[in-house]
């Protein structure tokens, strides 16, 4: 019987074999070498990156196992706390720890993923330092001047008040009601470890003077901030599309609120 070469084989019926049973050069490491690392299926780079499964099941079925409780996406994997990945926490309340992976293999994941993001980051070209009001204005402007309702976002910052992601809308309200609690504000920004914050919302009346609400519920993030340790720099207030004399209102620079 004619013994089949790599190029004979899918990536994906390799994927469904045993370990154990493969061949040396068939195992996942192997694999990607002799097939390209672009070309194996996901568990098999996952597989990599666990390196060993537990007794009675391959390093490919753990790696499947942990894909299939996040859906078998790869960007959920790749959003995963370390609890989660482990399975000590998950989204489905009925999840049970993952056999195999421990705080360091969750930790490896983790940091490969994190790699993946940075270079995705630098091959887009550094984000803008948030520096003033008016930058944050230019990053959401054209997004205010076409809603008809209220959203609330967050601007996660790295210790030189570089934006560390894309501006994120946390809550999105109906006609001019909207309000982002706490947690919703800072969950994000916890699991990034930002080292500060600013968060911005319009007001589609186009006039960007802040509300009582805007007022007490900044003064609550300000102390939310002190108690996690992230500093909320300011909170901008954005005309909405109706003209306006002014653009926008800071917290900050009005002194209505106390940042320090």
């Amino acid at each position: 019987m004619k013994t089949p070469t790599m190029e004979s084989i899918s990536p994906y019926e390799i994927s469904l074999s045993r370990i154990k049973d493969l061949p040396d050069h068939r195992r996942p490491r192997e694999l990607a070498l002799d097939m390209g690392i672009d070309q194996v299926p996901d568990e098999v780079l996952v597989a990599i990156l666990l390196r060993a499964g537990t007794r009675g099941q391959s390093v490919i079925d753990l790696a499947r196992q942990l894909l299939d409780r996040h859906q078998g996406s790869l960007a959920r994997l790749a959003d995963a706390s370390q609890d989660e990945i482990r399975g000590i926490r998950g989204r489905d309340a009925s999840a049970r720890p993952i056999k195999g992976i421990g705080s360091v293999k969750a930790l490896e994941l983790r940091a490969a993923f994190e790699l993946g993001r940075r270079a995705a980051q630098e091959d887009r070209g550094l984000l803008p330092l948030i520096r003033e009001p008016t930058h944050v204005l230019s990053l959401l402007k054209k997004d205010t001047a076409r809603l008809d309702q209220e959203v609330f976002w967050v601007l996660l910052l790295d210790q030189k008040y570089r934006l560390r992601q894309a501006p994120e809308a946390v809550t999105k309200g109906i006609l001019d009601a909207s309000f982002a609690h706490p947690r919703e504000v800072f969950r994000e920004a916890i699991r990034m470890a930002a080292a500060a914050i600013i968060v911005a919302h319009n007001h589609p009346s186009g006039d960007p003077t802040p509300s009582a609400e805007d007022i007490r519920s900044t003064r609550q993030l300000v102390e939310t901030g002190r108690i996690v340790g992230i500093q909320l720099l300011d909170h901008i207030v954005i005309g909405g599309k109706r003209p306006h004399p002014a653009p926008y209102v800071s917290l900050r620079e009005s002194g209505l609120v106390d940042f320090k």
